[in-house]
């Protein structure tokens, strides 16, 4: 039966192991299965904004071990199952449950209503969580470098500088201690009020400016967290942490180091290139 509520999700805690009930296993296009849980602790990758892959992980039922081969965002209106970008609402849609899709080979033991324990990979999680937050302190540090580069004013980020990645961002890709950022600086940007030269012609120079104010926040060792609103894969989620006695808010449905002091070592790199008439900057940055 297909559930009619939202996976509750454990991941937000930081739990890298949950116990739940089966409560629709569905046969996926490839041959393989989709088994939703009433009750999960492994991340999914959400096609909205698909920017930290899913968790490492296991289904073990009874004494038998199914590699989790991926974990996807699903949304059921109680009798269709939608798996990512098929999904043809939005989340929160009333009507509808928005569930953790585990994926697992074609085959497998798993029945609706077994009980299963869902075991994360600790490392993988652990190295994504460190890259996720890297990622958020980065585009933070490149808003405040980037801060002098704007003539009208727009939305500013929780530090209190111009938002320059909310308003220019194109992907953003998290990886094993680090992520990769895209930015597109075309003409909507430039009618917002953005000096792409001021970033353009200095690549080298802010890079070596975001790396250092990194190395100063991560010095700090601050704690992080994450803030729910609930327990529901669709409730609200908030990153924390707090930078040179400001507290910052982030909007994150993704996982995170405990603290700043794990990211010793952060360096960030900026590359240019031109796609057409917008020019597209890359911000990778890396925990060594």
């Amino acid at each position: 039966m297909l559930p009619s509520t939202d996976t509750l999700v454990t991941y937000p805690a930081g739990d890298l192991e949950s116990i739940g009930t089966v409560l629709h296993v569905a046969e996926l296009g490839d041959g393989r299965l989709g088994v939703v849980l009433d009750v999960t602790a492994c991340h999914p990758v959400d096609s909205a904004w698909p920017d930290q892959p899913a968790d490492r992980a296991v289904l073990r039922v009874s004494d038998h071990d199914f590699d989790v081969l991926d974990c996807v965002v699903g949304a059921t209106d109680g009798e269709t199952l939608y798996l990512g970008s098929d999904i043809p609402v939005r989340k929160g849609t009333e009507g509808w449950a928005f569930v953790a899709v585990h994926v697992v080979e074609a085959g497998a033991a798993i029945t609706e209503g077994a009980t299963v324990t869902v075991a994360v990979d600790a490392d993988y999680r652990a190295a994504l969580s460190i890259g996720h937050t890297a990622c958020h302190l980065a585009s933070l540090a490149l808003n405040a470098e980037l801060a002098a580069a704007w003539t009208k004013d727009v939305p500013v980020d929780s530090y209190g500088n111009p938002n320059f990645d909310a308003l220019a961002i194109d992907s953003s890709l998290i990886h094993e201690n680090g992520s990769v950022d895209v930015y597109r600086l075309g003409k909507s940007l430039r009618k917002k009020g953005f000096t792409p030269a001021v970033l353009t012609d200095d690549l080298e120079g802010i890079a070596t400016a975001v790396t250092a104010r990194l190395a100063a926040w991560v010095a700090t060792n601050a704690p992080a967290a994450i803030e729910v609103e609930g327990q529901a894969l669709t409730d609200r989620r908030y990153w924390h942490t707090e930078l040179d006695g400001v507290a910052i808010s982030i909007p994150c449905g993704g996982t995170h180091a405990a603290s700043l002091g794990g990211l010793a070592g952060i360096h960030s790199t900026l590359e240019q290139s031109d796609e057409g008439s917008a020019i597209e900057v890359r911000m990778t940055t890396e925990v060594r």
